[in-house]
């Protein structure tokens, strides 16, 4: 499976974002989907995660109450990470990824990736 994550860009702090995650190839079918993010200098983190039917999302702290994970109701191959009161410190490059091996919360678990899409947010 091929992940297109996009959405990304430069909005001031308090503003909002919603970032895609699209696969091709296959739809995510029963795989959780997950989205972390890089800032320059720090290691890969876990922002959310969204299992197969939508019932269950998990959030890390910092987001929480500002990010929601979701599935397209009509596209089984789309994820959305909808980003309200953005904060300077949420600045990275934001990822998608699917098919955890074991904990959704650990980048090593998953199989496949997109490629990136930076978020700037301007203080």
């Amino acid at each position: 499976v091929q992940l297109q994550a996009s959405g990304g860009g430069l909005v001031q702090a308090g503003g909002s974002l919603r970032l895609s995650c699209v696969a091709s190839g296959r739809a995510f079918g029963r795989s959780t989907v997950g989205w972390f993010r890089q800032a320059p200098g720090t290691e890969r983190e876990f922002v959310a995660a969204i299992t197969w039917n939508g019932d269950n999302t998990y959030y890390a702290d910092f987001v929480k109450g500002r990010f929601t994970i979701s599935r397209d109701s009509a596209d089984a191959n789309t994820v959305y990470l909808q980003m309200n009161s953005l904060k300077a410190e949420d600045t990275a490059v934001y990822y998608c990824a699917t098919d955890p091996r074991g904990n959704y919360k650990i980048a090593t678990w998953y199989d496949y990736w997109g490629q990136g899409t930076l978020v700037t947010v301007s203080s």
